[in-house]
């Protein structure tokens, strides 16, 4: 029997299981689970951290420094940039700014996973729009299913868990099929990673002058690996951003956080070359498993999807035993983040012992 809340609370929170990240690891293990950047700082990164002293004081609310060089390297004004303890708080302030209750929020589905709670914090309904059978964006779908309710659209580019991007003809498409007062937030948490041309990139391609109700999303958590100082930054319309400012927890963003983040653009061409190994490793490791017999999507993030349906959890306890911490996601399929060179045997040596099990390594199978 599930134990009462002792105070009022909205009942759609009450229901709301909290955000579940990636499992830890212990010392025998690799962490496969969380998407994170296996690459330790940079040296100048920590020296970086090193210098930043004061903790007893108040970070620059406005992270005005971090926001000048940003606009400047992307041709926009400071004003046009924001900052937030991630990517994600930055699409909870959107949600919180744009939509409310009577009010839905697009997306595809399976995506990220804290879609869903941030519309339901924000009062709103989520409208979930199923991926295509190759675990890709249906925009056409996704268009169709906007109404006189709908308030933001969020597109997911690389997806995340399953890993193929939204093309920039796709997302041009898309764009003229919608109203131009919607929001339409595009989350790029894994764009570094891209190598298919044809990709989306809302930074270079997008002119923001003739979309002005598209968001930009970018994190330093992933290819700059900067996870555990939680920056992330978005870029769009000024008055949009004000928006968004205005419904932000003020100071989430440490002054460390700013540092760190500067300091990974001063050695942006370093932390690039590793995004770039990680990459061929990702692809490497995706054809071998292809080999084996899974069913991998285009995989364009720092992870891979297998798509393992109603056995997920055991094949999770699988990799678990073999000393691979991966994300499952209950019915659906298991995510494995690219992790360091060692790791990557290990996750070909268990999955070989699993594919077998399974229905052509689709969802649907059953185990051995």
């Amino acid at each position: 029997m599930t134990e009462d809340v002792p105070v009022r609370i909205r009942p759609e929170i009450a229901a709301l299981p909290p955000y579940r990240q990636g499992k830890q690891a212990g010392a025998d293990a690799f962490k496969l689970s969380s998407n994170e950047n296996p690459y330790e700082p940079l040296p100048a990164v920590v020296e970086s951290l090193r210098r930043t002293v004061g903790v007893n004081r108040y970070p620059d609310a406005t992270a005005a420094r971090l926001r000048q060089r940003l606009g400047e390297r992307f041709g926009v004004q400071p004003d046009e940039v924001h900052i937030g303890a991630g990517s994600v708080s930055i699409l909870s302030q959107l949600m919180l700014a744009a939509a409310g209750p009577g009010d839905e929020v697009v997306y595809a589905w399976r995506s990220f996973e804290a879609y869903p709670g941030l519309v339901l914090i924000a009062g709103a309904t989520p409208v979930e729009v199923p991926l295509t059978a190759d675990a890709r964006h249906d925009l056409d779908a996704m268009a169709a299913a906007v109404t006189e309710r709908t308030r933001a659209v969020i597109v997911c580019s690389p997806n995340n868990p399953t890993g193929p991007i939204v093309t920039q003809a796709e997302f041009d498409t898309f764009l003229a099929k919608i109203p131009r007062d919607l929001l339409v937030v595009l989350d790029e948490a894994y764009a570094e990673f891209v190598t298919d041309p044809g990709a989306v990139d809302g930074l270079v391609k997008l002119g923001r002058d003739d979309h002005p109700n598209v968001v930009v999303l970018r994190t330093f958590s992933k290819a700059y690996g900067l996870a555990g100082l939680r920056v992330g930054y978005a870029i769009g319309h000024r008055r949009i951003l004000d928006a968004a400012r205005a419904t932000a927890v003020p100071l989430s963003v440490t002054a460390q956080s700013e540092e760190a983040a500067l300091a990974s653009l001063d050695a942006e061409a370093e932390l690039l070359a590793r995004v770039r190994t990680i990459g061929e490793r990702r692809d490497r490791l995706a054809a071998a498993l292809r080999a084996q017999g899974w069913d991998i999507p285009v995989a364009q993030g720092n992870f891979v999807w297998l798509r393992t349906g109603a056995q997920t959890m055991d094949v999770a306890a699988r990799f678990e035993e073999g000393g691979c911490i991966v994300r499952p996601f209950a019915g659906d399929g298991i995510r494995i983040s690219v992790g360091e060179e060692e790791s990557v045997d290990r996750v070909l040596r268990i999955a070989q012992t699993v594919v077998g099990g399974l229905a052509e390594g689709r969802a649907g199978g059953r185990l051995a």
